[in-house]
């Protein structure tokens, strides 16, 4: 039999976290995502079936429904990108599937992502350096795709001013991490 050992998107066997003064980038390996799409013709079904799941009316564009055991990110009309702890889901996608039935297409993410928070007063002072985000107007429950060192990047506004949560390519965790960690460096 295999001993095989997990290790994060950056390949350590524990979360790197780097602080540069007052902030802090943490790796979040503990996030399990899949993303859902409503099916022609069977949106509000989708979208019903959603807001049960999540407490709540899906997010619409430019959002994010925060909260457990399922948070949602808005992707694009009738499609969203799902979390959860991956403690309590690690199969996720199927977990959703059985949830949403034929009203959507559900496929799993969680290995196609890294996930970092960046966090402290000084936050914003970083992002205006990474990416072109209105950080006025970018409020707790916002979320937006941009471009992060040419990387395609999902932001969510956990804290106003406080707390991002920054999803990237897992591919590309080193180039996000090194690009996240030099703008803390040129910001702070």
């Amino acid at each position: 039999m295999h001993d095989l050992t997990a290790i994060t998107a950056l390949g350590g066997i524990a979360p790197q976290v780097d602080t540069v003064g007052e902030v802090t980038l943490s790796e979040v390996p503990d996030v399990a995502l899949a993303s859902v799409a409503a099916r022609l013709r069977k949106e509000s079904t989708c979208a019903a079936q959603l807001k049960a799941l999540l407490g709540g009316p899906p997010p619409q564009a430019g959002r994010a429904k925060l909260g457990e055991p399922y948070a949602a990110v808005w992707l694009g009309p009738d499609q969203w990108m799902l979390s959860a702890r991956f403690e309590t889901h690690q199969d996720i996608a199927a977990q959703v599937k059985t949830k949403l039935g034929d009203t959507a297409s559900v496929t799993e993410q969680t290995d196609a992502w890294c996930c970092f928070d960046l966090t402290g007063p000084n936050v914003r002072a970083v992002l205006e350096l990474l990416c072109n985000i209105d950080l006025l107007r970018f409020e707790t429950g916002h979320a937006t795709r941009t471009s992060i060192h040419h990387l395609g990047c999902l932001v969510v506004c956990l804290d106003k001013g406080q707390s991002v949560r920054i999803l990237g390519p897992r591919a590309s965790a080193g180039s996000l991490h090194h690009a996240i960690t030099t703008a803390m460096a040129s910001a702070l």
